[in-house]
């Protein structure tokens, strides 16, 4: 077969994939695969624009299918912005894994769909290398300084490390990793705490207050922000980690009709993107853009 005739039949399938998902999940559906990268922003405000007005779903709820591992927390506002522009609802679907930037992003939804074997990570923000060549992580710099400038006695390894530092870079540093807080509390307490209007298990029935809500947001962030609690950058948090943090995650496991549309779509169109060696992949059955 021509490629390109495979590629039309795989993508024909994956359309038909994504209709299904579209009314198991009664919204707008659409995928985002890669990094959450800067020069994205206009290709995905343009790719948005395009599926609110081909849809003529009524719902006014929008389902984003995420796997990112990370990218910038700059970029995921500029998109949280673009969504909320034009849906009421955002939902996120996290099949694989969203890791920093990617976990950020979803913070912003309304609900939260994962399975047992789906991840979010850490909220180590990411910051572009000197030489431009990629993503490095900013509190495992942050946290090595705190640790060698707390030392009583320092060693000559100690000095040449501290000398060899960019004190631009580290305000840089700190300035990400406030604004990833900053952002999730903002977000939590907005979107995803908006129908939580009465407690559930402490205080049963009585109404949740904004104070409430907003010390839970900040429980939240800084767990995941606690680079010394998780290890390490690409730690991989499951739903029964996320439970314990208290984020409520809808977990659809034991939905078969639900798992099946979601693997289904999520899987081909992976396998697709990958195969096509895309760092970066947006999907709707009514637009593409590689």
């Amino acid at each position: 077969m021509n490629p390109a005739d495979l590629d039309h039949a795989i993508l024909a399938h994956v359309n038909a994939k994504a209709k299904v998902l579209e009314d198991a999940l009664a919204s707008d559906v659409i995928c985002y695969f890669g990094t959450i990268h800067p020069q994205i922003t206009r290709p995905f405000r343009n790719f948005v624009e395009e599926v609110k007005k081909a849809s003529s779903r009524t719902e006014n709820t929008l389902t984003i299918v995420l796997r990112s591992p990370g990218g910038s927390a700059e970029t995921a506002e500029r998109m949280v912005s673009v969504v909320r522009h034009h849906y009421g609802t955002v939902n996120f679907v996290v099949p694989d894994h969203a890791m920093s930037a990617g976990t950020i992003f979803c913070m912003s939804g309304d609900r939260i769909y994962m399975d047992y074997s789906s991840a979010l990570g850490p909220i180590d923000p990411q910051v572009m290398s000197s030489d431009g060549s990629g993503y490095i992580a900013a509190l495992g710099y942050l946290d090595k300084v705190t640790e060698i400038t707390a030392k009583a006695v320092l060693t000559p390894a100690d000095v040449v490390f501290l000398r060899s530092l960019d004190l631009g870079k580290l305000a840089l540093y700190e300035q990400a990793k406030n604004l990833s807080i900053s952002l999730l509390k903002k977000w939590l307490v907005v979107y995803k705490f908006k129908d939580w209007t009465v407690h559930r298990t402490t205080n049963p029935g009585v109404p949740v207050s904004l104070e409430e809500k907003e010390a839970r947001a900040e429980e939240i962030a800084a767990a995941l922000s606690d680079n010394k609690r998780w290890h390490m950058h690409g730690r991989a948090l499951g739903i029964e980690r996320l439970l314990e943090l208290r984020l409520e995650i809808d977990d659809y496991s034991k939905d078969e009709n639900l798992r099946v549309a979601i693997r289904e779509y999520n899987d081909l169109l992976t396998g697709y993107a990958d195969r096509q060696n895309m760092p970066i992949y947006l999907h709707s059955h009514h637009t593409e853009t590689p």
